[in-house]
């Protein structure tokens, strides 16, 4: 294998085409080392073909990838300080758990494997299975069983393809926290392909939000939560409210856009584009962030918080909250997520009501966009299929 420096996965400038078809654009993308680093997006964005180009299974159209200081864009996979976790696990079905894990060690020569194969086990909580074939395991075990077979060779990074998209929703939840607790223990960056956004925030330190082969956004799951700078960063990660609003003016710090007649304000420093007067912005806020109130109830409201009227249309119990589609005159479909305390029967369809959040939660986008962007309404999501 192939040594290097040590440090970070850089990527600088690499792109990929299929005759015609691009399915990453020139990326320049550093993932610093030791961090947990998701890639995601939905299928045909170019998240697989950036982690082949990293682990070697693809060529790049153009540009370079980098492991710490050493150029490894013309390596062959074996040669890269590299391994690799799909969601098929590819284990040895004729070897045992012990077999499988120790067989990286065994195919380098390695004579003495034992101590390494039992700390391995140990790490990834299947000392007891050692001798069990894999159709003896569960698939969370039989996941974790590649996770061990791959850090055994002491990569300088591991690659994970999808690899909870095989398990239930409980067992998939169970590894994402599994997966982190490895990470952090054995301290090397796991490079993480994703499309589901829930894993990607669990599980990674920094997240880059691919879309059309190129990086939409990238940052921590909490900065990208709550500071989105696209629409399809809003719809994609999470759901928004998008409102069509008109700038008003400016007043210190703040923006006071009109929407339907209504009057909402929100910090200029969560807008991402220049708000300017006259000029029209998206005004978002998640569902989440939204209280409801009866319309005869408005005035109990407190002074200061964003406010709009409504009705309405459609609830739904979800256990840990009820979720409300209300229609406004400043938007048809305004989503509002309440968590269930106390629970005001009176909220069904029907009802006229008030909605109102603190306007720090609001953020503003560039209006040009469009809002269905990184929802299922859009024709650029899940139309392309994955491999891109």
């Amino acid at each position: 294998m192939t040594q290097t420096t040590g440090g970070d996965v850089r990527l600088a400038g690499i792109s990929k085409t299929y005759g015609s078809f691009t399915a990453v654009q020139p990326l320049d993308l550093t993932i610093p080392q030791g961090s947990f680093f998701a890639l995601l997006g939905a299928s045909g964005c170019g998240k697989t073909t950036t982690l082949r180009m990293i682990a070697g299974l693809e060529e790049p159209t153009t540009g370079a990838v980098f492991l710490g200081d050493t150029d490894v864009t013309s390596l062959p996979p074996h040669k890269r300080p590299v391994n690799t976790v799909f969601q098929s696990y590819a284990l040895f079905p004729h070897l045992d758990v012990y077999e499988n894990v120790a067989f990286g060690l065994r195919r380098r020569g390695v004579t003495s494997v034992k101590k390494q194969v039992g700390d391995m086990l140990d790490l990834v909580e299947l000392g007891d299975f050692a001798k069990r074939k894999p159709h003896q395991l569960s698939g969370g075990q039989q996941q974790r069983v590649a996770v061990a077979r791959a850090l055994i060779n002491h990569p300088q990074v591991l690659l994970l393809d999808e690899p909870l998209g095989a398990l239930d929703l409980k067992l998939r939840r169970q590894m994402q926290l599994e997966l982190k607790r490895i990470q952090t223990e054995v301290g090397i960056t796991f490079v993480h392909v994703t499309h589901d956004q829930e894993e990607a925030m669990t599980m990674a330190d920094t997240v880059a939000v691919m879309n059309g082969g190129r990086v939409e956004q990238l940052g921590a799951p909490a900065e990208l939560y709550e500071h989105p700078h696209t629409t399809f960063v809003a719809n994609f990660l999470g759901t928004s409210n998008l409102i069509e609003a008109e700038v008003a003016e400016r007043t210190g710090d703040d923006v006071i856009v009109t929407a339907a007649g209504a009057k909402l304000r929100l910090p200029a420093d969560r807008c991402a584009t220049e708000p300017r007067t006259g000029g029209k912005l998206l005004v978002g806020v998640r569902p989440e962030k939204v209280s409801l109130a009866h319309a005869a109830d408005a005035g109990a409201i407190a002074d200061g918080r964003n406010t709009v009227s409504g009705r309405i249309v459609d609830s739904s119990f979800i256990g840990v909250s009820t979720q409300f589609i209300v229609d406004s005159p400043v938007c048809p479909e305004l989503e509002v997520y309440v968590q269930n305390i106390e629970r005001d029967a009176s909220l069904t369809p029907g009802a006229e009501v008030v909605l109102h959040w603190n306007p720090a939660h609001t953020f503003g986008l560039d209006a040009a966009q469009s809002m269905l962007a990184g929802t299922m309404g859009d024709a650029g999501v899940e139309t392309v299929k994955e491999g891109a």
